[in-house]
């Protein structure tokens, strides 16, 4: 009886260092280590804490558990703690035909409907090259403020491509959960490579769903591997994505990383006018509207539905009154701060804190050069609208940021847009 119970253990150690080798050390140690094993009948039993854990096992590692386990001649047994009789059995079926994606809007978008800055072109060159065919840069990961048009550029990659895949950071995240849910996540896996081409808009919507951000990394290395085209949109860059590690950082960035600038005075203008508004109020009140696509949109719709429920033409008079509460009158520098606090991810009552994350050091040393460029303020009045920074502080953050432009295009393109922004 001891010499069986002794076999049992060694067979046990033996079985886990052997899926070890099959799988990457950071999930075996989320997800496989924390699993009770015991072998019975010739039957590998793993007992996990909860019912999410064994569907998630079921749905990413089923396929190296049971090939382990066919290997020591044994079946696989996935079960909840507590509820013995309740066991999962680890699928290696692939129903397409299981999962149905929940219905999106597929209206057609044409590149035209994207303004372009000379700062934009760039990306819009990107994104046609991408819709034209196979790209040696995958993925294409597109950054940028709310209201720069990120989502625009997917959507004109998506009405432009051939077999596409498009959904928000959000919807995979509740399809992933979904088909868990529904054991068709062998479906999903399927629906989700089964494209010439994947767009997943606002990446950082994944931030902090562990189990979601392991499976769209795993989806990125099948995809690229398969030569297919990837599209990300994010509001920051890969190295500036929070809830994500380093591993994952460096994927996102492993492509081509374009920045989206906001719209220019010049691209609002535009916008207004092809919104219908009358080119004498778009030149009056283009520069007094925030660099966002979004507002810009509401502007135009507002001054046109009012045209149409009143019956007359608005001019600027009835513009500053239809607008009085969306236009711009003038911007303090608490404003400017909290207008680039938006801008670079953080928050307004971080920046003012103590905190000293690298993140809140590089984003306070930025508005501070972005300050200094485009107001009068002293040192002194500038550090106090950061948190109550001194002199000496101002000065050496400003010093700082300055050393890095000179080697970083990046940086520097971001700081002169900030700076447009705020003068």
């Amino acid at each position: 009886m001891q010499a069986t119970a002794t076999k049992q253990i060694v067979d046990i150690k033996t079985i886990k260092g052997q899926i070890a080798t099959k799988i990457d050390n950071a999930a075996f140690s989320s997800w496989i280590e924390p699993l009770d094993f015991s072998i019975e009948n010739n039957v590998l039993n793993l007992v996990a804490q909860n019912q999410f854990s064994a569907d998630y096992i079921n749905s990413v590692f089923g396929a190296p558990l049971n090939a382990v386990a066919a290997e020591y001649g044994l079946e696989i047994a996935l079960s909840v703690c507590g509820s013995k009789n309740k066991s999962v059995t680890v699928a290696n079926d692939n129903v397409v035909a299981a999962y149905a994606p929940a219905p999106v809007d597929t209206h057609a978008v044409a590149f035209d409907a994207f303004i372009a800055s000379d700062e934009n072109a760039f990306v819009l060159s990107a994104c046609k090259k991408v819709a034209s065919g196979v790209v040696s840069f995958s993925p294409l990961f597109i950054y940028g403020p709310a209201g720069c048009g990120k989502t625009l550029l997917a959507d004109c990659i998506r009405s432009a491509s051939n077999r596409v895949v498009m959904m928000s950071g959000a919807q995979f995240v509740s399809e992933f959960t979904r088909s868990l849910q529904n054991h068709t996540i062998f479906a999903f896996k399927d629906f989700c490579r089964n494209c010439d081409t994947f767009i997943l808009d606002d990446v950082q919507a994944l931030s902090g769903k562990r189990a979601s951000s392991e499976e769209f990394l795993q989806l990125i290395v099948d995809l690229r591997s398969a030569g297919k085209n990837i599209v990300l949109t994010s509001s920051c860059a890969p190295n500036n994505l929070s809830g994500f590690d380093r591993r994952a950082q460096s994927l996102l960035a492993s492509g081509l990383v374009a920045d989206v600038v906001a719209p220019n005075a010049n691209v609002k203008r535009t916008m207004l006018v092809r919104g219908g508004v009358s080119v004498n109020v778009a030149d009056e009140i283009a520069s007094r509207i925030a660099n966002d696509g979004h507002a810009i949109a509401g502007v135009a719709n507002k001054i046109k539905t009012y045209s149409e429920l009143m019956g007359c033409d608005v001019d600027i008079n009835v513009a500053n009154r239809l607008l009085a509460d969306t236009l711009q009158k003038f911007k303090t520098p608490i404003a400017m701060v909290k207008a680039m606090c938006e801008k670079l991810g953080v928050s307004y009552d971080a920046i003012c804190g103590s905190g000293r994350a690298r993140s809140l050091v590089v984003a306070r040393q930025i508005m501070m050069v972005v300050l200094k460029n485009a107001t009068t303020l002293s040192l002194a009045e500038i550090g106090s609208y950061v948190g109550g920074r001194d002199h000496a502080s101002v000065l050496y953050a400003i010093r700082q940021i300055e050393k890095q432009q000179a080697c970083d295009l990046l940086l520097t393109a971001q700081i002169n847009q900030l700076i447009s922004e705020c003068k």
